[in-house]
């Protein structure tokens, strides 16, 4: 297994360089008559994407409040409830339903994505003085979270800048010593520009992320472990556990390279603008190891080896490139976008192949897909006031060239209004498989859905969403309901034997696509609830859903978090803390499991992971620009009468008992 590079030999001039800006940041600062310095968060506004398509050029305050900052969902690119395989770098997806608004050619890998930057929502700046932020998170098991980035502004109206962040985690099963699991790197280039007369602004970014994680394959259980069924509770003895792989590696690298512009043609009722998005994502799965069971002559973990019997190297890349061309128009009642967007994509695959004893890298799909693909949308709202908001959008697939011929339409349209507290939604949307649901072809799956006999339908969605959100003086109450229709839903199945789409299968088939014949309804309710007493603050939330369970979809029914915390000033108001605790808790249900060569979580009928409940402690503090918290996680580890631990994938454990320390400081000269 290849050792990940720390971080001071993967940029060692990057990381210095940054700090070498510090004492100019130190010199720039203005101060007046009373020698008290002028800049700070006040004056260190973040501007984003979606402000200046909304011609909102004014910025928001940074956050400076210690809110969240030691809840671990926070410290990734999605805060969204995952469900992963235990450990910080790890594969991950969605726990609760989410809908996709993403037509046309997608990859379909993004078993790492909550890792990932979004090159379309991360933040732009307008500072008055350099700007340098940092956070660095160390915990006793080895989680690992950096983040430094530096920003000024060069003349009135430019700004640059440059973040790089690194995320690591150390193995927590059958382990010797520190030994790394995963690591992500990124380094982010940004600006911003805007003209003297303010017509036009423009945003830049390059962005580059490097993710390794090794892969375990889950707990390799006992015969011991398995008298009268498998005995879950005897497998938590993290370092002494044994595992099914030891020389596996997946890695995802990704590049993207964003331009938006906007031109004020005549006033803020007619703005034209212009996007243009290069990406690129590279994924590598190798397995150096593969063992053959003596007994039965098969492979171990995986359900057969079709090119080499020996080792395991698969490769795909997808390149894609988009110009969005549109115009917009503001004001304080009335806003609309109009645009028109053209994709280019291209899907290319190889693996390790071996004759004879005699290996080599070629392609393994017939054709390397390429997609031209048109997309046309818009946006449209009104407002009144605060107390009355209409909002429709929507985008449809309207001209593509695809390799098999014309493809099936695609399209999502959503309709919202909102009077007072209360507002609904309705959204439908009709999308196609990801490419690697359409075709995979590797060492250990190979699948080609896109004949016409074979190729799947367009999966529909309808929902609707009705909410109520109103603060009643301390009281912030949001209750929300939906009901989901899902149609000809696509998914990874669990293992079966049974004839597909007219081609018999004689092997294993777990982990493979299949399309859901019937309809999915699901039910889902959401209560979210803040208030304080005094100094203590309560946060709750939770989320129920009916119908998650069975084929096609395993959702649990129930996921809650709840949060209190005192906090006050102390020392004369010089320092601001926070104590307190935080319990997540989850419902009992059959969770997917992970298939590590494709990316992919698939159903399971094998595995229950029983329900259970995380509680943190915590203390953080606030001096000035300086904030620094404690954490005590999984402290009610071994208080339940069924283990001593909790499954977070089947037969991945959650890290156990430990100790986070968290530090973030915000320099504003």
């Amino acid at each position: 297994m290849p050792r990940f590079r720390p971080l001071s030999r993967v940029f060692p001039g990057l990381v210095l360089g940054l700090f070498l800006l510090g004492p100019a940041a130190v010199r720039a600062q203005v101060l007046d008559d009373s020698t008290k310095v002028l800049y700070g968060a006040k004056t260190t506004r973040i501007i984003r994407e979606e402000d200046i398509l909304r011609e909102q050029y004014e910025g928001r305050l940074i956050d400076t409040t210690l809110t969240n900052q030691m809840q671990a969902r926070y410290w990734f690119h999605d805060s969204t409830f995952q469900q992963d395989l235990g450990n910080v770098g790890t594969a991950s997806r969605h726990l609760l339903w989410q809908p996709n608004l993403a037509l046309g050619a997608r990859f379909g890998r993004n078993a790492f994505d909550k890792y990932v930057r979004n090159s379309a929502t991360i933040p732009y700046y307008d500072t008055r003085s350099p700007y340098t932020f940092f956070r660095f998170i160390q915990s006793g098991a080895g989680e690992q979270v950096f983040e430094l980035s530096y920003t000024r502004s060069i003349g009135k109206n430019t700004n640059i800048g440059l973040a790089y962040e690194r995320f690591a985690s150390n193995k927590a099963l059958q382990t010797n010593g520190r030994e790394g699991l995963a690591e992500h790197s990124n380094v982010l280039l940004f600006a911003r520009f805007q003209s003297n007369n303010d017509r036009y602004h423009g945003l830049f970014n390059v962005s580059t992320a490097r993710h390794r994680a090794a892969e375990q394959g889950g707990i390799r259980y006992q015969p011991a472990d398995t008298i009268g069924g498998l005995r879950t509770r005897n497998l938590f003895d993290y370092a002494l556990e044994r595992v099914n792989l030891t020389q596996a590696l997946n890695v995802d690298d990704r590049d993207e390279v964003r331009l938006v512009q906007t031109y004020r043609l005549l006033g803020r009722g007619l703005t034209a603008y212009h996007i243009v998005d290069w990406k690129r994502q590279f994924n590598k799965y190798s397995d150096e190891r593969l063992i053959t069971d003596p007994f039965t002559n098969r492979l171990q973990f995986y359900p057969r080896a079709l090119l080499s019997p020996t080792l395991t190297n698969d490769r795909a890349e997808y390149r894609q490139w988009e110009n969005t061309i549109g115009v917009m128009g503001h004001t304080p009642a009335v806003e609309y976008r109009l645009y028109g967007r053209y994709r280019d994509a291209k899907l290319s695959a190889r693996s390790y192949y071996e004759t004879a004893g005699v290996g080599q890298i070629r392609p393994t799909l017939p054709t390397a897909p390429q997609y031209g693909q048109v997309f046309l949308g818009g946006t449209a709202g009104f407002r009144y006031r605060s107390l009355v908001a209409i909002e429709t959008a929507g985008e449809i697939l309207a001209v593509q060239t695809v390799p098999e011929g014309k493809g099936l339409s695609e399209y999502w349209v959503r309709a919202s209004a909102r009077l007072g507290p209360l507002s609904g939604e309705f959204l439908s949307s009709s999308y196609a498989p990801t490419l690697t649901q359409q075709q995979f072809s590797g060492n250990h799956y190979r699948w080609d859905y896109t004949g016409e006999s074979t190729k799947f339908r367009n999966t529909l969605v309808n929902q609707i969403t009705g909410r109520i959100s109103q603060k009643l003086g301390r009281q912030y109450v949001e209750l929300s309901g939906s009901v989901v229709n899902i149609n000809d839903l696509v998914y990874y199945k669990q293992d079966s034997s049974s004839a597909e789409k007219g081609v018999e299968v004689f092997f294993k088939t777990e982990g493979r696509p299949a399309q859901l014949p019937t309809a999915k309804t699901l039910l889902i309710g959401a209560l979210r609830h803040r208030f304080n007493v005094g100094r203590f603050f309560f946060d709750n939330q939770a989320t129920g859903t009916i119908g998650g369970d069975g084929q096609g979809l395993r959702i649990p029914g129930l996921v809650a978090n709840g949060k209190v915390y005192y906090q006050n000033y102390l020392f004369k108001k010089a320092l601001f803390g926070q104590i307190g605790a935080e319990v997540y808790y989850q419902s009992g249900f059959k969770p997917y499991d992970y298939s590590p060569s494709t990316q992919q979580f698939y159903l399971q009928d094998r595995f229950t992971a029983r329900n259970y409940s995380v509680a943190d402690v915590f203390v953080i503090t606030d001096i000035k620009t300086v904030s620094v918290f404690l954490k005590v996680a999984y402290v009610n580890q071994g208080l339940y009468d069924f283990g001593n631990g909790y499954f977070a994938s089947p037969l991945y454990t959650g890290l156990p008992r430990r100790f986070q320390l968290g530090i973030k400081w915000q320099f504003f000269d």
